[in-house]
């Protein structure tokens, strides 16, 4: 069942929050589904309040309340690299430092980093990496993959066509990719504000220093996990810049 994504604080000086999909099992267990585009400060601990904020709305007035807490699932698609320890999937658990033993399964979180995921149709050998081809590369498909397997994705061909939408839907959908590009603009224009700053100060040199210095480390460290990850030299270059030479140099 899907549930009101805009979530509002308990009081009135808390912090509301709205999911991109939020749902709920036939058994109570809550799921948050969220696409993240471009990089962001903090997402680790973004994504760790969101889940926090559906456990803590399952608490029920009253004295009689025991802590029955459902199992709460986020799933967070990245268009980016947050570090680089970074796999295609990562999935974090509640566990025990020394045993690895599930402490509690009331907590789970799985991040899809998709700049990791370079098969084609053709390779794709299971649903979660149909799924995972899918979502990668909607925007650009001329057809929609995989329907004639599974109606799942005949299902989803109709949903996912924007010329088929309801004129409410499609305000919606305008809507929403309004916001994104906004926030691109935002983001880019508060690091020229910065840089400009930075230049008034006469500390922009040394800025531009440190931050390229931050991003070459940033470059390389991405370029080792997609190499341990075995990805191919040539898109390891076209998604860090690097060269094969200095890849294969790592």
């Amino acid at each position: 069942t899907f549930l009101n994504n805009e979530q509002l604080p308990k009081y009135n000086e808390g912090r509301g929050l709205i999911y991109d999909i939020y749902c709920c099992t036939d058994t109570g267990e809550k799921i948050i589904v969220e696409m993240q585009n471009k990089s962001q400060l903090h997402f680790k601990e973004r994504a760790l309040y969101y889940l926090s904020n559906a456990i803590v709305q399952q608490a029920e007035k009253g004295n009689e309340w025991r802590f029955g807490i459902k199992a709460v699932y986020g799933v967070f698609f990245m268009n980016f690299l947050f570090d680089s320890s970074v796999k295609l999937r990562t999935d974090v658990i509640l566990a025990d430092r020394d045993t690895g033993e599930l402490f509690t399964d009331r907590m789970r979180q799985i991040f899809i980093a998709l700049p990791l995921f370079q098969k084609e149709e053709e390779e794709c050998e299971n649903d979660f990496e149909r799924w995972i081809y899918t979502l990668k590369n909607m925007e650009t498909l001329k057809r929609m993959p995989f329907k004639a397997r599974k109606a799942v994705f005949e299902k989803l061909e109709e949903i996912a066509d924007v010329a088929s939408l309801s004129k409410e839907e499609r305000e919606g959908y305008e809507n929403s990719v309004n916001v994104y590009h906004t926030n691109l603009c935002v983001m880019d224009a508060a690091k020229e504000e910065g840089r400009e700053e930075g230049r008034e100060e006469g500390r922009q040199e040394g800025l531009e220093e440190g931050l390229e210095k931050g991003r070459q480390e940033e470059r390389l460290a991405n370029a080792r996990n997609m190499k341990a990850e075995g990805c191919a030299y040539a898109f390891i270059s076209k998604i860090t810049g690097l060269s094969e030479d200095e890849i294969a140099a790592l």
